[in-house]
């Protein structure tokens, strides 16, 4: 495997030439001594930062971040993504991480930055034993589809607080939230300013920042204030809002802007003014007057072309024949647990459940989970690689306790037994 490794990325280095010279940089604070950091930009504009410890087990990591943003990539984008993933290059795993050829949603896009990096490395410092490529959050769902668009490239796949559902499903809640929102408070769009479908995100050529949409979530809900502050229409206005689209309450801010600047970025560039989302057929329920909510609701139908190209460029196809170790946080409050339910649904309809190992930790976050669970998924993971046994939640847990000592003041919190509930016992189901 090492061999083909390395054909490929001489194949794959033929039409690689920098934009600008890989250089050896001071790492960012979090890094611990001996580790050795490069920093340069790929032939397709995207930044990237390597960080090879001393120690280093021969095992790389290629980095998929979460996201998507929608500020053009920067070296400090980069870097901070190292720094919330230190703890397993101290562990002994080279890290590369890149930024993107470009802001927005573009899996395909990411998937090819992924593999380039993953060339780039083998070029500058030598094929490495094993190569895992990891994916948190939306990240994860490009990190699945890299695995199934380059399979000879990767020997495994570490996604952590996936959103694996896909494209196609994975817009459903917040489009949910949109049009849920917009019944109750009227102000995104304002009355006063032009008016739009709700699936377009924004109108082209809008700007508006995740700070004005907080702001306009504020004035209707109170969500910045204690709760004895709010006045009654904006406390009558969040529990119906929290409860219709089950998205807690401590989220609403950023998922409204997912729903905004994500959804404005994919419609108007990747698809060209189509709409993907559908509120058909949805009934909203848990309010006080769910008859008045479904009545009222604004529903839009899927532009099945558009449905159909954002589905081939980001749903997983469950085609995997590498291991894939998923860990996630039950009460992750972006990217619900039930993505798992989801991934798993699709690695069976294909046939490869064989491939999928999904372990799950009580934890209540979306970006940082136990540095300990990480490191014996991951660990657990590059056994399973080498020695062809699969391992269980309970091995991975076991594994995490015997960490605990080398990691001051963690908990592991792996749930062995948990299993969540299907995709659409959380998330409405709809007409397409």
């Amino acid at each position: 495997m090492t061999r083909v490794r390395i054909a490929l990325a001489i194949v794959a280095l033929g039409a690689w030439a920098p934009a600008s010279a890989q250089e050896a940089v001071k790492c960012p604070e979090a890094a611990s001594s001996g580790v050795a950091c490069y920093r340069g930009v790929d032939s397709h504009g995207a930044r990237y930062l390597i960080a090879i410890p001393g120690q280093w087990n021969k095992v790389l990591l290629v980095h998929a971040h979460d996201g998507p943003d929608v500020k053009p990539p920067t070296d400090e984008r980069v870097a901070d993504d190292f720094s919330r993933w230190t703890a397993l290059v101290k562990a002994g795993y080279a890290w590369a991480g890149t930024g993107y050829r470009h802001a927005g949603f573009d899996v395909k896009g990411a998937v090819e930055d992924l593999e380039t990096l993953r060339a780039v490395f083998a070029a500058k410092f030598g094929a490495p034993r094993r190569v895992v490529v990891h994916g948190h959050g939306w990240g994860a769902g490009v990190a699945a589809r890299a695995i199934e668009l380059h399979p000879a490239s990767f020997d495994g796949a570490f996604l952590t607080n996936g959103e694996l559902a896909g494209g196609s499903r994975a817009g459903d809640y917040r489009m949910d939230l949109r049009v849920v929102y917009q019944y109750y408070c009227h102000n995104h769009p304002r009355p006063d300013e032009p008016q739009y479908p709700l699936w377009m995100g924004m109108p082209p050529g809008s700007e508006m920042s995740s700070a004005e949409i907080r702001v306009r979530l504020n004035e209707c809900t109170g969500s910045n204030l204690p709760t004895g502050r709010r006045s009654a229409a904006q406390r009558s206005a969040l529990s119906a809002i929290v409860s219709a689209t089950r998205i807690p309450e401590r989220t609403l801010p950023e998922q409204l802007a997912w729903g905004t600047l994500v959804f404005a970025d994919l419609v108007n560039r990747e698809l060209h003014g189509r709409n993907p989302f559908s509120t058909k057929g949805v009934r909203y329920t848990g309010t006080n007057d769910d008859r008045a909510l479904n009545a009222g609701v604004a529903r839009y139908g899927a532009d099945p072309s558009a449905l159909a190209d954002l589905a081939e460029a980001s749903d997983p196809t469950g085609q995997v024949r590498v291991p894939v170790m998923t860990l996630h946080a039950i009460g992750d409050p972006m990217a619900f647990v039930e993505h798992e339910a989801a991934y798993r649904e699709t690695l069976a309809r294909a046939g490869t459940s064989s491939f999928l190992v999904q372990v799950f930790t009580t934890e209540r976050e979306h970006r940082d989970l136990s540095p300990p669970e990480y490191r014996a998924a991951l660990d657990s993971l590059v056994r399973w690689i080498d020695e062809g046994r699969r391992p269980t939640p309970a091995d991975v847990a076991a594994q995490c306790r015997g960490l605990l000592a080398a990691y001051d003041g963690e908990s592991c919190r792996i749930e062995a037994a948990y299993r969540p509930q299907a995709w659409n016992a959380r998330v409405y189901p709809r007409e397409r």
